[in-house]
């Protein structure tokens, strides 16, 4: 519960009234590795914070070789199938933890009576909001405006832990291209 206190005071302050609140509505989840917690056409009913590990956002395919890795979340990172989670209705992808995860999730109606209840709901939702928001509009700047050597440059400087935990295949759908174009560009790289 410190990091995600921690982060969320980096953003305002926050009063131990509201705090505990706030707090009072999470709850810890921990995902196995490789385990879909969110799958196509359920509804997201939770934002969750990841204290630990690593998720994928993707599109599912008949042919897993042909899944679209489109987003990957962090520690110390928000994570939801955001659009589902905001309309409520099903989502298109799924999210997946590719490495032992650990998540502090607050549902929909949980976070609804934060708004409601404490002073500082609203501004966290929207400053997490506008967070995620803007992670979106820069990878899609990143998909129009970089070479697919460029994105995976820049993906590495950033998070240099990806090559770590994250098979290739779904690095290379993520950048935007075929696991062996990503093998040429590793290779011109080195």
């Amino acid at each position: 519960m410190l990091q995600i206190k921690a982060y969320l005071e980096s953003i305002a302050t926050i009063s131990d009234n509201d705090w505990e609140f706030f707090m009072s509505k999470l709850k810890r989840r921990v995902i196995p590795k490789k385990e879909v917690f969110l799958k196509c056409n359920q509804v997201e009913n939770h934002i969750s914070f990841i204290e630990s590990g690593v998720v994928r956002l993707f599109i599912p395919k008949e042919n897993p070789e042909k899944e679209i890795t489109f987003g990957f979340s962090f520690k110390d990172q928000f994570i939801s199938a955001y659009d589902s989670f905001l309309t409520q209705k099903p989502s298109v992808y799924q999210l997946q933890a590719l490495t032992k995860t650990t998540i502090l999730s607050i549902t929909y109606s949980d976070l609804q009576d934060v708004y409601n209840t404490t002073q500082i709901g609203n501004l966290i939702g929207r400053l997490t909001a506008e967070r995620l928001f803007l992670i979106k509009s820069k990878r899609e700047q990143n998909l129009l405006n970089l070479t697919a050597e460029e994105r995976y440059v820049k993906l590495f400087k950033e998070r240099p832990e990806v090559l770590k935990v994250i098979p290739l295949k779904y690095v290379s759908s993520y950048i935007g291209v075929t696991p062996q174009a990503l093998s040429r560009i590793r290779k011109r790289l080195v």
